[in-house]
Formats: C-alpha cells, sequence, structure tokens
C-alpha cells in the first residue's frame, strides 16, 4: 500500500521546475538589462573623459569620445564640448539598449567630464 501511494508524486518535480522557469527567466533578463545599464553609463563616462583630454589640446573632442564607443552604443551617441573660463567640457549621451545591443532604447544616461584647456586663448 505505501509503494502505491509513492508513485502518485510521480512528475511533480517536473511540473514544480516547469512552472518557475518562466520566473527563472525573468530573473535572468532583469541580471541582464542591469548590467546593460551599468556597461552604458562605464561607456558614457569613458568616452567623456576621452573626448575632454582630446578638446583640452585642442583636438576632436566628438571624434575621441566615438572612437571609445563601438556598435549599438556610438550609433545613437550625441556628444557636446562647450567650452568657457579655461575649461573644457565633454558631455556624451548615450541611449541604453533594451536587452539586445542595437534593438530599441530604454532610456539615455550621460557621461560629464571636465579638463582645463591648454590651448592658448587667441
Amino acid at each position: 500500500m505505501r509503494a502505491a501511494h509513492r508513485d502518485d508524486d510521480r512528475g511533480q518535480v517536473a511540473v514544480e521546475f516547469l512552472g518557475m522557469v518562466p520566473l527563472i527567466l525573468l530573473t535572468l533578463a532583469l541580471l541582464w538589462q542591469v548590467v546593460l545599464v551599468g556597461y552604458t553609463y562605464t561607456l558614457a563616462g569613458n568616452a567623456a573623459d576621452e573626448a575632454a583630454r582630446a578638446a583640452a589640446v585642442g583636438d576632436d573632442c566628438e571624434g575621441a569620445a566615438k572612437r571609445h564607443l563601438d556598435g549599438a552604443w556610438l550609433a545613437g551617441a550625441r556628444v557636446s564640448c562647450p567650452t568657457g573660463d579655461g575649461m573644457v567640457t565633454a558631455v556624451v549621451s548615450l541611449q541604453v539598449p533594451a536587452l539586445i545591443p542595437g534593438v530599441g532604447g530604454l532610456f539615455r544616461v550621460d557621461g560629464t567630464a571636465g579638463a582645463v584647456s591648454e590651448v592658448p586663448a587667441p
């Protein structure tokens, strides 16, 4: 009699696992999106640093920023390098991709950096 009761639970682990699969996949997708947001902030900050360094010595600010961006982040990048009071400020704005880089975007993040201008004033 005891063996028959145990047979009633056959396949229960498989059913519970199938019920958890969507939750596991959703969790992985959310974690991946968090990684993409962090990576975008890192890219924006690094590109802004490089752009500010280039502009401080009189080089092409936008070109320097875009050389340090790749793939999906390069396509929607906005770079500005205002100057004033002996300072150069670089602002790089990037679109955060939605799960797959190059497919859509969620929101924009900005990276800002500044440097003292080494170019003599006219």
